[in-house]
């Protein structure tokens, strides 16, 4: 596993400054949009909250994107975060296959 000193950003980050701030998106017009609560996505845009694979989907709809685009930058965010916060999988031994 390749170490980063620096956290990847936040999905909620990216979303907000990437394609919210440009259009001048608020989070309650988002959330319509989206047809979720203001609260889940204030929670995703002030990182506090994952990006589901269902935040996913109407995420890329919306913003012509992929679903992967946002999966993948939650799944980067929470395995540098798990790899900094736990150390014990650092003692699991290789299996020889």
């Amino acid at each position: 596993m390749r170490t980063r000193k620096r956290p990847p950003t936040h999905p909620g980050g990216i979303l907000r400054r990437h394609y919210m701030e440009p259009l001048s998106l608020t989070v309650s017009e988002l959330a319509e949009i989206l047809g979720v609560s203001r609260k889940t996505l204030s929670k995703i845009v002030n990182e506090r909250g994952s990006v589901t694979p269902d935040m996913a989907l109407r995420l890329s709809k919306a913003f012509k994107t992929t679903p992967e685009l946002w999966l993948n930058l939650q799944q980067n965010y929470d395995l540098w975060h798990a790899s900094q916060e736990s150390k014990d999988w650092k003692m699991v031994e290789a299996i020889a296959v």
